[in-house]
């Protein structure tokens, strides 16, 4: 019962909005045939919306193609600035040996540390 009343409704406000439009005023033209009345209404929403539908898929379209080309170029990118990155660090070794002499010292200490850790939790758990 309750889809019969919605049915009926969308029917009806569908009748209203045909009698509203004044469905005379719009027409449309098949080589050089000219169709109008409610026909005509239906086929100018009908051709609007598949236009519109149409122009909706292709910015989509578009929108996927460049979020792919970018992503490429960006791979790129980050790939020529790593190597960049490397390059400078390359260079600039002789000059940071004296600061990589005690970091190496410290992340020495750090691993022993954690590998006896380590071992001493897989003592315990035994």
């Amino acid at each position: 019962m309750r889809k019969l009343l919605i049915v009926t409704l969308v029917v009806l406000l569908s009748i209203a909005l045909c009698n509203a439009l004044d469905a005379h005023d719009y027409y449309v033209h098949f080589d050089g045939d000219e169709v109008d009345g409610p026909l005509g209404v239906l086929l100018a929403m009908l051709f609007a919306g598949g236009g519109l539908v149409l122009g909706t898929v292709i910015i989509l379209a578009v929108a996927v193609f460049l979020c792919v080309l970018f992503t490429g170029l960006g791979v790129m990118v980050l790939a020529g600035l790593g190597l960049g990155c490397v390059v400078v660090a390359a260079l600039a070794a002789p000059f940071l040996l004296p600061v990589l002499i005690p970091l190496a010292i410290v992340w020495y200490i750090v691993r022993r540390n954690r590998s006896k850790r380590d071992e001493m939790l897989k003592g315990a758990a035994v």
